[in-house]
């Protein structure tokens, strides 16, 4: 019996929207709580990265780190276009889930 695995590349922001944070997760909630909360130190927690601003879905883990390091490469204006796709108003959708 095989196991499907989920895998989650997402952004997330500061509550000015000034910086924008990209990463891959097996655990969205879990991963979302920890930005939030700020208790994993570095680039999310100095700069207030609580909000989820876009997320995909995947089943293979090489293919969201694959995805992962293609959106890290892009120019800021292509991230924005991105989340506004799916999220015009730019807001938490953590919330939206009831997290």
């Amino acid at each position: 019996m095989t196991s499907i695995h989920q895998y989650w590349v997402y952004i997330m922001s500061n509550k000015v929207r000034s910086v924008l944070y990209i990463g891959v997760t097996n655990d969205l909630y879990r991963r979302y709580n920890e930005h939030k909360t700020g208790s994993v130190k570095g680039f999310t927690q100095k700069y207030r990265c609580c909000d989820l601003l876009y997320f995909e879905e995947y089943n293979n883990v090489d293919e969201a780190i694959a995805r992962e390091k293609e959106l890290k490469g892009w120019k800021r204006c292509k991230k924005e276009y991105l989340i506004a796709s799916n999220n015009p108003e730019f807001v938490n959708m953590a919330e939206e889930f009831g997290w």
